[in-house]
C-alpha cells in the first residue's frame, strides 16, 4: 500500500460551499487554511467563473470561460484571503444575494518570491509537499527560454494564461500518448500537439515559455502528482451507465475531466455538491451557465466510477483526461481512507 507525507488532504485542497448575501465583507470560514488559489462559481445563475491568486493579489481576477485579460474588482469581488478561508464583497460572481456558491481552494506558498532558476526571472508561490505552484513572469518572446516553477520535480500539468491582454487558457500535459499536448480551458476543442523539438516542456526546476510574445504578462498554475493526494491521467469511455472505473489511490474530493479526441465541455464535480453518491452536480469551466444536474460519478475510497453514458465524459472509445484531488488517503499516520 502506498503512503504519502501528506497526513490530511484537506490541509492543501478543499471545496467550500456557501450562500451569497450581496453585501461587502461576507467571510467564509472552515476551509482549514489560507488559500493561495481561489476559484469561485455562482451555482444558481449564469455568471463567469472567477479565479484569483495570492501572487496577483486580491483585486485581480481571471475568468476560466473567457479569453479576457485580467480585471480589477477590489470593491465587489474578493476582499481578502483569510487564515481559515476568504472574504467576498458584493459581486454577483462571488456573492450574489441568496445564490448558492462554490469555491475551490488550493494552498501554495503565500504571495511568492523571486525565482531565477530559468532564463526569465519569475515570481513563484510554491508548495512542494502538495505539488502546486503559482508562477508569474514577463515573456521575452523566446519559445525555448525556461521559467522557474519552484516545485523541485517536473510538473505534470501546467495551465497558462496571458493576463495583460486577451488570450486563451493553455492546458499543457504529456500523459496520454507520450507527446506534448494542449487543450484550451475556455473552449471545447479537442487536443492539439506541441512540437517537442521546438518547445520542450518541463524539468524539475523550469518549464518553457511556449511562444508567448515579448513583454506579455503571464500566470501559470503548475501541478505535480503526489501519491495519495493528487492524480492526473486519462481513461477511455465505454458509453455505458456502468462506466469506466478510474483508480486514483484515494477518495476524490474534486474531479475535472475533458474529452481529448473530440469536442466537449470541461466538467467539474466535487464531494460537496451534493455530498453523496451519485455525484450529479456539475459545473463547466468553459461556460458561464449555472449548475447542471445529471448523474456523472460515484466517488469511492480509491477512485471514481462513471455512472452516465453521456458523451461529454463517457463516449464509447473516447479518450478523456482527468485531474483529481483527494479528500482522504493513507498517510504517514497509517490511517486508511474510507468509502463514502
Amino acid at each position: 500500500m502506498a503512503y504519502t507525507t501528506i497526513n490530511k488532504s484537506t490541509d492543501y485542497f478543499r471545496t467550500k460551499t456557501y450562500t451569497g448575501n450581496g453585501s461587502a465583507g461576507n467571510a467564509q470560514t472552515g476551509v482549514g487554511f489560507q488559500p493561495d488559489f481561489l476559484w469561485i462559481k455562482n451555482r444558481t445563475a449564469s455568471q463567469e467563473h472567477w479565479l484569483a491568486d495570492a501572487v496577483r493579489g486580491t483585486t485581480k481576477f481571471l475568468e476560466s470561460n473567457s479569453t479576457n485579460a485580467e480585471s480589477s474588482d477590489g470593491a465587489t469581488g474578493l476582499a481578502s484571503f483569510d487564515s481559515d478561508g476568504f472574504t467576498v464583497n458584493g459581486s454577483a460572481r462571488t456573492n450574489q444575494n441568496s445564490a448558492s456558491m462554490v469555491a475551490w481552494n488550493w494552498k501554495a506558498g503565500g504571495t511568492g518570491s523571486s525565482n531565477s532558476d530559468g532564463d526569465i526571472t519569475s515570481t513563484v508561490s510554491a508548495n512542494t509537499t502538495a505539488g502546486f505552484s503559482i508562477v508569474k513572469w514577463t515573456s521575452n518572446g523566446s519559445d525555448s527560454d525556461g521559467i522557474g516553477h519552484g516545485l523541485g520535480v517536473a510538473p505534470k500539468i501546467i495551465i497558462y494564461k496571458r493576463t495583460d491582454g486577451t488570450g486563451p487558457w493553455y492546458w499543457v500535459y504529456k500523459y496520454v500518448d507520450d507527446t506534448l499536448d494542449y487543450l484550451i480551458l475556455n473552449d471545447t476543442n479537442a487536443k492539439s500537439d506541441l512540437t517537442l523539438g521546438t518547445y520542450g516542456f518541463s524539468t524539475s526546476t523550469t518549464f518553457t515559455n511556449l511562444g508567448f510574445g515579448n513583454t506579455h504578462q503571464l500566470i501559470a498554475y503548475c501541478f505535480a502528482e503526489k501519491t495519495g493526494y493528487s492524480k492526473f491521467g486519462s481513461y477511455v469511455g465505454n458509453g455505458n451507465v456502468d462506466g469506466t472505473f478510474v483508480h486514483t489511490g484515494f477518495a476524490p474530493a474534486f474531479v475535472m475531466t475533458k474529452r481529448t479526441d473530440s469536442t466537449s465541455d470541461w466538467l467539474i464535480c466535487d464531494n460537496k455538491r451534493p455530498g453523496y453518491n451519485v455525484i450529479n452536480k456539475k459545473l463547466f469551466p468553459n461556460q458561464t451557465q449555472a449548475e447542471d444536474s445529471y448523474d456523472s460519478f460515484d466517488f469511492v475510497s480509491n477512485g471514481f466510477k462513471i455512472r452516465s453514458s453521456g458523451t461529454g465524459h463517457n463516449a464509447s472509445g473516447g479518450t478523456f483526461i482527468y485531474m483529481a484531488f483527494g479528500q482522504s488517503l493513507v498517510g504517514s499516520n497509517n490511517v486508511p481512507c474510507t468509502a463514502r
